[in-house]
């Protein structure tokens, strides 16, 4: 059974920085392709940043690339999103997403990634 399970949301002032944590189990994230998901309150998912287990190449939607970066921790099967210089439009649920393989889909396709998190809420307070 493959579990992943997001924790570090929190309420930030606009400019501040969070760190949030994915730790899997039932799968290995060298042989995954790992994602960030966001929903803000009525707006549609969106793909944020992902992390090809393979190489650990790292791919970011526009809006948060040279401000978020991912990583992850292949000992500790852990995923991480560094979030730096937030701002009122990163509020969000975050979710952490995982599809087997070691290569990423194009893009950030919902139904390719196999298996979700609860997700954590980040809120921007500006």
């Amino acid at each position: 059974q493959v579990l992943v399970e997001e924790s570090g949301g929190d309420s930030v002032q606009a400019g501040g920085s969070l760190r949030l944590s994915c730790a899997a189990s039932g799968i290995a994230m060298d042989d995954a392709c790992m994602a960030w998901f966001r929903q803000a309150p009525g707006k549609a998912l969106e793909g944020v940043a992902k992390i090809r287990g393979v190489d650990g190449a790292k791919y970011y939607v526009d809006s948060v690339r040279g401000r978020f970066t991912i990583s992850q921790d292949n000992a500790k099967n852990t995923m991480y999103l560094e979030m730096n210089g937030l701002e009122a439009g990163d509020t969000a649920w975050y979710s952490c997403a995982a599809v087997s393989g070691g290569y990423c889909p194009v893009g950030f396709p919902r139904a390719q990634f196999t298996y979700w998190g609860h997700g954590t809420q980040v809120t921007v307070l500006s």
